[in-house]
């Protein structure tokens, strides 16, 4: 195959990280990245050219192109942390076929992007664009939190932003291995589906009390695991109205409102624990042997029909600078970028 010298990308104007906070909500692209046209990347040792078909846009991706994640941005260099694609070069014997992969080297949000080998991951041929896409970023997280959830031996555990994609995946999860999901969301309109996705509660922060609620709830249900994707003070309070022995498990940051720790004694009397989860660590401290039985299991709940990806839009790439905020701004769903459109 022939490969052309340029691409379009959308890529980064800065480096390195900002003195903000300002969470994943974004309204203009522009003070961040810039579709221009850049030099396609050359694989070296150990590494991989994908074509690719689409890109998912994360919370994650918009924190890293602002300068609020946990990475270094890198100006002049595509942003999109994963997508779908063909391999198109590179020392692997999987040239040719369709994968997922994490875009180490040059990111995703480009006609081609590239990464290391070792990440790379085979697709199904009945697995859909969209949930190949997107099968890295939020399904692996479910899979590895969710084995946290299993080992606590509880019952039930609690999940905020729960009407996110990543949400509805850890309910689908508690709900198929008998785990009660305890759902906490800001609005009383997701309610109704997430009980029908299997949550057992759904807690509604707009509501009245809705911390009496939790406190009920908890009495009840004796949650020991709580998945937080917001990090605000209500998850807080939550923390402290769970059990002895409770574990605060922090994964996101989509409020900028930093939460007070008023009960600090339940640390030390409960053994309460707080603590940050990060889906790269984990890929490297897992036993190796997790990660393709977690891929094995993803891909087969999405062509089941056990998950499902909820799209709101896909967005093509020449356009994305002006049209994926828009996208981005729906309640529900999950945005794409298709540098083939």
């Amino acid at each position: 195959m022939t490969l052309p010298d340029k691409m379009n990308a959308l890529v980064q104007l800065h480096d390195g990280y900002a003195a903000t906070q300002t969470g994943p909500n974004i309204a203009d692209l522009t003070p961040f990245v810039a579709h221009q046209t850049t030099a396609v990347p050359q694989p070296g040792d150990g590494q991989a050219l994908i074509k690719v078909h689409m890109a998912a846009v994360n919370p994650s991706d918009i924190h890293f192109i602002k300068g609020e994640y946990g990475q270094p941005r890198r100006k002049d260099v595509p942003a999109g942390f994963e997508g779908v694609g063909e391999v198109v070069a590179g020392d692997t014997p999987l040239l040719g076929q369709r994968v997922s992969f994490f875009a180490s080297a040059s990111g995703a949000w480009a006609e081609y992007a590239m990464t290391d080998t070792a990440t790379l991951v085979p697709c199904r041929p009945d697995l859909a664009e969209v949930d190949a896409a997107g099968q890295l970023v939020n399904p692996l997280t479910a899979i590895a939190m969710f084995d946290i959830v299993k080992e606590s031996g509880a019952d039930s555990f609690v999940l905020n932003a729960a009407g996110s994609q990543l949400g509805k995946l850890l309910i689908a999860l508690g709900r198929d291995h008998g785990i009660k999901p305890i759902a906490v969301v800001r609005r009383s309109a997701q309610a109704a589906n997430l009980r029908a996705l299997g949550a057992a509660e759904v807690i509604v922060t707009g509501e009245l009390d809705p911390l009496g609620t939790a406190k009920t709830v908890f009495e009840t249900f004796k949650p020991l695991i709580l998945l937080d994707a917001v990090g605000d003070q209500f998850t807080s309070d939550l923390f402290f109205a769970m059990p002895a022995n409770a574990r605060w498990i922090n994964y996101g940051k989509l409020s900028t409102e930093a939460p007070a720790l008023t009960q600090l004694g339940q640390m030390i009397f409960q053994h309460k624990q707080i603590e940050g989860f990060w889906l790269t660590r984990w890929m490297k401290e897992v036993d190796p042997a997790r990660i393709p039985q977690a891929f094995a299991e993803i891909q087969e709940r999405f062509v089941t029909g056990a998950w499902k990806t909820d799209v709101a839009g896909i967005v093509p790439l020449s356009e994305a600078i002006t049209k994926l905020p828009e996208v981005l701004a729906m309640p529900d769903g999950k945005a794409f970028i298709d540098p083939r459109a």
